[in-house]
């Protein structure tokens, strides 16, 4: 029967319907006379010559098994295979790569976990809070005057954990094959910039530890106010203490300046934190890499100013949908 193909069989049973003979049909098809026998005999009892179910390789896990490999990795999505081999009750002998075939059949598979801010309760409910409070504001009453500003540190040299090197066999500790990468990244450059749908602040370097009175001398002063001339004008900024300092705030006071509440541990708000992202990316994709501190910064200030403005715009043009993304999220992480 396996020698027969589905359009073989079917033109076998139609001479065996017309009354050729079973020794006939089986010399013309090359195939032994009991296996036309098999196959008539088969079409009289199922009306049909397709193969009959077949058994199969047993099941290493009975459905108890299944079921408790299920709703322990449901309840801990960190556990691993081996784990729950080892954790399963009674006698078998299972193969982490069984446990896996199983959550496959569950619809769980291994992936990378998105790494967000630790988030209590009272983070969650300010933040659910933070969003209702939004919802209703649109690109084009609010959002296009709100200035979204922060900090971002960049490393001179960062180990990517995805990076492949193709090698052949014990070549992993081979000069041109390792992956060298200084201890912290060999420093970087802290800087802080400010966008909004109009445009964007220049990007100031930070040098080591600010406080609330540098914030105020060497970030407010000469770069925020400048931008925050219109009487319509927000200023966004995180809770960072230098940020939330009394120096801080009674000097955004005296000068009249509208600042937007802002839920603390809530990166996801701000699309400032996407262009990070982007000019990170811009300076790594360079021809020629940062060789010290000052051509990082020099790398940074010359792509800051080659973003497109467009770019930004289209983040910010965001934010209603990220208002929506945290309620809908009951405070909790975003997508954003």
């Amino acid at each position: 029967m396996a020698r027969l193909s589905r359009e073989d069989r079917q033109i076998a049973l139609g001479r065996l319907q017309a009354g050729q003979s079973q020794s006939a049909i089986a010399r013309h098809f090359h195939v032994s006379q009991s296996t036309i026998s098999r196959l008539w005999v088969r079409f009289q009892a199922t009306g049909s010559v397709a193969d009959l179910p077949r058994a199969g390789r047993p099941r290493a896990t009975t459905a108890a098994h299944d079921r408790f490999i299920r709703l322990r990795h449901l309840r801990n999505r960190f556990l691993s295979a081996s784990s729950s081999v080892q954790a399963l009750p009674g006698p078998h002998r299972l193969s982490d790569q069984t446990v896996r075939n199983r959550l496959h059949e569950a619809g769980l598979r291994a992936r990378r976990p998105y790494r967000g801010a630790v988030l209590t309760r009272r983070h969650r409910q300010n933040r659910v809070q933070w969003g209702n409070q939004h919802l209703r504001w649109t690109v084009r009453n609010h959002w296009r005057h709100v200035w979204f500003s922060d900090e971002s540190y960049f490393l001179l040299q960062r180990h990517y954990g995805r990076r492949r090197v193709y090698r052949r066999v014990n070549e992993r500790y081979a000069p041109n094959c390792v992956d060298e990468a200084p201890v912290h990244g060999g420093g970087g450059v802290m800087v802080w910039g400010a966008i909004n749908t109009a445009g964007r602040s220049t990007l100031v370097h930070v040098q080591g530890r600010i406080t609330a009175q540098r914030y105020v001398e060497e970030i407010l002063r000469p770069h925020a106010l400048p931008l925050l001339a219109n009487q319509d004008a927000i200023f966004q900024q995180d809770n960072a203490r230098p940020h939330t300092a009394r120096l801080t705030t009674q000097f955004l006071t005296d000068h009249h300046v509208q600042v937007l509440p802002w839920p603390s541990m809530s990166p996801d708000m701000n699309p400032i934190e996407h262009l990070w992202d982007e000019l990170d990316r811009r300076v790594r994709r360079r021809e020629e890499a940062p060789a010290n501190h000052r051509d990082l910064l020099q790398a940074l200030q010359e792509e800051w100013d080659t973003i497109p403005q467009q770019d930004i715009r289209h983040l910010i043009q965001s934010m209603p949908r990220r208002c929506r993304a945290v309620v809908a999220a009951q405070g909790s992480h975003t997508p954003y």
